[in-house]
Parts: structure tokens; C-alpha cells; sequence
């Protein structure tokens, strides 16, 4: 039926879900250009440096709506002698188009099939896509020798004179996987044909599989009838205990029983989830010693750009180009300090020593939320023995705010994330995310950086918006940690304040199972501000 011919990304759809086969045709979502600096878009990038392997190879340049004039292309460049390799080769066999990444001409008269991908290594999704490409080539009467996959080698290490594009990338052989990979594919069309003759999508239950080995486009369509406590948002649920309560016709966390078994952490999710009543355990206070101001708040923006921009840099190595630093005086007033990199030059050395130069001027604990800082923090002392002892001294003051919110906090408003943008404004209504101009999250400033890096954005009125949304950004990723860690004070105090029976002698946090035991969890009531 026309329209409804397979092709190599409808079916790795269709190994992923059936249903998203059928979306994928039949509904499928306008086209949009990968957004520059995008997962998709630098994977165009890579394939187009792939092809500085094959000096003297064409590339056939029809669009995919322009498949029939691409194969009587890739023809004509097969049957010419003089090219050694051809580029979005087009073929067709048995109702299903492919494009193929590189066509090699090999020197007895056959030729190598090679999928460009870049990623670090071969995954078997990987051999399912190579294998159609191999099932339409031999349909097609091409006679193929040798199967590679050209990924990136995350071992290479960018010189001062640029890329080596021959050592970027390593080679594959993938002949055996795709081999075995095709023993299954023709029994697997039928089932993908009879899916698209469908007059509606078949269902499918959402789960897992909707992101492996790629996010599917049709999640919130597939989601749209489940609840707002869907047991899929259940942090850390294993599909034992998911698969236990869908045969129990339960989907709601909120109507999970309370005699299901849950770690601890899921029973104070539920109950919160079912009463609409935060959750604060009597141990708050103690979890929060050492955190007291004056302190500082800390966080670091970092890109790992698949082709190194930078001498020395491997490929997706974490390069830490911004951070944002907040100080809290003993009486609660702010500063702040801020530093974003160049781009032009190794962002790291300036990145270090601004960073040592704002810290000597405050005292304190310096608060993150997470580990991330630390690992960079580590990563800084190696690269500059000079600058070790001081870098030394700012990861020795780091406090982690994560572990305490993990533990003893948890509110509805959570929505079953401790993210800093759920805990933030859930801890204190009224501050947010909103307002930022393009950038509020970190792959969107991962991504801005690279551009600028790069050269992408070349206009110097672009260049600065991007940095005034960088810059603010990240400014408000630290003002949302002064805004928590006020918020938990708070709420330590009122819990101190409160008879908890439940508490233990020892002032050990108390875990859901013994305050449910006991009695509820401390209910705390948020004000617009923020204040218990």
C-alpha cells in the first residue's frame, strides 16, 4: 500500500512497539530539523565527518521523499568506476527503502556495508539496523563482502594541529552480529506489515520498552488515560512489583495497599501521594548539622561534546565551562558570583581559578546538590597539580543537600522527583524555572555552550543572548538551593518544635515504617511564601 513501505527507523520502531510503528506512519508528527547541538544533530555531524574517511566519495543528495530518483543515483555511481565509496546510497527491495551511511567499493569487485553511529562502542540495536540494510542490499542483488560499524573512539585525544579524523574513529566489524541478527528478520515483517494495513494503532501498555533503545515520540499519547500517580512514577518500582500490581488491576499509587511490599522510601511516596500530606522525619535537624550559614551554594555547568573541541579532550569528556556560586551571611544576606567561559580556549584552568578566588572570600559549608561537583572538583586537582592543594580545600567544604531531601523530606508537590526543580518550588511556592529565556535545564545549556564553542552561533547579537540566558540559568540553579536549604531549616525547626513520639532516642532519622507504626508523619503547612 503506498505510504506504507518500511524503512530502517520504522523498523527499529517496530522491534521497539508495534503501536509506534503504526504512529510512526500513519500519524506521524511534523519534521523539525534536529535543534543545533542536539543528541540527533551532532549525530548528523559525526556521520558527516565519516566521510573524510572515504577521500573521493559522492554523495547522493536526494531528499527521502526523492527515493526513486536517489536509487537510479546510486546507480549510476555504482557503475562508475572512478568512485571509491558512495554516501546515502538508496535501495529498495521487498517494500522497504534504506539509505545506506557509506557504500565502500572493496578491490574485488565487491562492496563494504557501513552504518555510521555516535555512539562509543557496538550495541545490538545496532546489528538489527545493519541487518535490514543487509537483507535489502542482497535483495537487491549487491554483493557485499564486509559489514563494519564506524563509531567513535573515546580513547582518541585531540592534538594542537585538530582532528585525525582516521583515528577519531574506530571500525568495527559487525559481519557475524548482523549474520546472526538476520536469521530473524524475515519473520519479523509480516507481523510489521499487518500492523500498518491496521485501520487504528493496536495497543500496547506503556513501560519500559517505550525508551529502549530510543525515547519514543508517542509517550504522552500512550500516557495521556494513565493517572497523575501512575505506579510507573514510582521511583526505584522493579517490574516484579509493577507486574504484581497491574494483575492486581492497580495503577494508582495512592491505591496501592498498605500491606504490598514497598522499601520505605515508596511507603512515604504513597501515603504522602494518597493524603496530600507532606512527609518530614524527626531527624531533619540532625541530618542538617554542619549545614548552617553562613554557607555557599555551588553549581557547575559542563558539556561533554562528542568531537573534542579543545587540544588534549577526548570525546564526550565532561568539561566543566560555568559555575554559579551563592553566599549566604550569618544573617541570611546574599551575594554572588558567577563565571562563564570564553569558549574560544580549554574553559578548565579559568574555570578553576575563578572558581578558588570566590570561595576564599567566604566561610562556610559549601552546599551541592548532588555528587557532580565533587567528581569535577577531582577530576580539576588531577588536571592541575598546582592548583591541587586548593581544590583540595573547596571539596573538603562540599555538603551534599540531595541525601537529606532523599531521607527525611518528601511533599506531594514532589511529583515523585527530588530534582532540584521539583524539591525547589515545591519547598518554597512562588520560586521557579519560569522566565528563562531558552535555557532552563542542563542539556539545553550543555548544548548552548557547544554551539558557542564550536562557532555555530556566529552572530554577536545571538552570542549574547545566549550568554545572559547561560548566566542566568545557572544563577537560579544556586538561588534554588539557598531557597531549599532555608525551607528544610524551617521545617527542622517546626519538627523540633513539635512532640513527635516516633522519635527515637538515639535522634536517628525515623524511617516511614516506624512512624506509620507509631504515628503519622508530621504534616507541615506551606504558606505562598514558603514559610511552615
Amino acid at each position: 500500500m503506498a505510504g506504507q513501505h518500511l524503512t530502517k527507523s520504522r523498523y527499529m520502531a517496530g522491534l521497539q512497539c508495534t503501536r509506534r510503528l503504526w504512529l510512526l506512519v500513519h500519524e506521524p508528527a511534523a519534521y523539525e530539523d534536529p535543534a543545533p547541538g542536539s543528541p540527533l544533530d551532532a549525530g548528523h555531524q559525526t556521520g558527516r565527518k565519516a566521510h573524510l574517511l572515504f577521500p573521493g566519495g559522492i554523495l547522493v543528495g536526494e531528499e527521502p521523499w526523492q527515493h526513486a530518483a536517489a536509487v537510479r543515483r546510486t546507480a549510476v555511481l555504482m557503475a562508475d568506476l572512478a568512485v571509491p565509496a558512495v554516501f546515502e546510497a538508496a535501495f529498495e527491495h521487498d517494500g522497504i527503502r534504506i539509505r545506506v551511511d557509506v557504500l565502500e567499493r572493496l578491490g574485488d569487485g565487491s562492496w563494504g556495508l557501513r552504518e555510521v553511529k555516535s555512539s562509543a562502542s557496538m550495541k545490538s540495536h545496532h546489528a538489527e539496523d545493519l541487518a535490514l540494510q543487509a537483507f535489502v542490499l542482497a535483495g537487491a542483488g549487491v554483493p557485499v563482502s564486509s559489514i563494519e560499524l564506524i563509531h567513535i573512539d573515546t580513547a582518541y585525544v585531540r592534538g594542537r594541529a585538530g582532528i585525525r579524523w582516521q583515528e577519531f574513529f574506530a571500525r568495527t566489524d559487525a559481519k557475524d552480529a548482523v549474520a546472526a541478527t538476520l536469521v530473524s528478520l524475515p519473520g519479523r515483517l509480516p507481523l510489521m506489515r499487518e500492523t500498518l494495513a491496521l485501520p487504528a494503532p493496536p495497543a500496547a501498555e506503556p513501560g519500559k520498552h517505550c525508551d529502549t533503545p530510543y525515547g519514543c515520540e508517542f509517550w504522552d499519547r500512550c500516557t495521556a488515560g494513565k493517572p497523575a500517580d501512575w505506579i510507573d512514577y514510582l521511583p526505584r518500582l522493579t517490574e516484579t512489583r509493577a507486574g504484581e500490581l497491574k494483575a492486581l488491576g492497580i495503577e494508582a499509587i495512592s491505591a496501592i495497599p498498605a500491606d504490598f511490599p514497598l522499601t520505605w522510601k515508596q511507603v512515604i511516596i504513597r501515603d504522602a501521594t494518597a493524603s496530600g500530606r507532606p512527609y518530614v522525619a524527626p531527624g531533619l535537624g540532625r541530618l542538617l548539622h554542619g549545614f548552617q550559614p553562613p554557607a555557599c551554594y555551588l553549581d557547575f555547568e559542563a558539556m561533554m561534546p562528542p568531537i573534542p573541541l579543545y587540544a588534549g579532550t577526548r570525546p564526550y569528556q565532561t568539561i566543566p565551562f560555568q559555575w554559579s556560586l551563592h553566599a549566604a551571611d550569618a544573617d541570611g544576606t546574599l551575594h554572588h558570583r558567577e563565571f562563564l567561559a570564553a569558549g574560544d580556549e580549554d574553559p578548565r584552568l579559568g574555570f578553576a581559578t575563578t572558581l578558588i578566588a570566590a570561595l576564599n572570600e567566604f566561610t562556610g559549608p559549601v552546599l551541592v546538590y548532588s555528587a557532580y561537583e565533587q567528581t569535577r572538583l577531582k577530576e580539576i586537582a588531577a588536571l592541575f597539580p598546582g592548583l591541587r592543594s586548593a581544590i583540595g580545600q573547596i571539596a573538603g567544604r562540599l555538603v551534599d543537600l540531595l541525601p537529606v531531601v532523599r531521607e527525611a523530606v518528601y511533599l506531594p508537590a514532589f511529583a515523585f522527583s527530588n530534582s532540584i526543580k521539583s524539591v525547589a518550588p515545591a519547598l518554597s511556592p512562588g520560586f521557579g524555572y519560569t522566565g528563562l529565556d531558552g535555557i532552563a535545564d542542563g542539556m539545553a545549556a550543555s548544548s548552548a555552550f557547544v554551539q558557542l564553542a564550536s562557532g555555530t552561533v556566529a552572530d554577536p547579537r545571538q552570542v549574547v543572548q545566549y550568554r545572559a540566558a547561560l548566566l542566568a540559568y545557572c544563577k537560579r540553579d544556586t538561588l534554588a538551593m539557598v531557597e531549599v536549604h532555608r525551607a528544610l531549616i524551617r521545617l527542622a525547626d517546626q519538627v523540633q518544635a513539635a512532640p513527635v513520639a516516633a522519635a527515637t532516642a538515639s535522634g536517628a532519622p525515623v524511617l516511614a515504617e516506624e512512624v506509620l507504626s507509631r504515628e503519622p508523619p508530621v504534616a507541615i503547612q506551606l504558606s505562598s511564601s514558603g514559610q511552615p
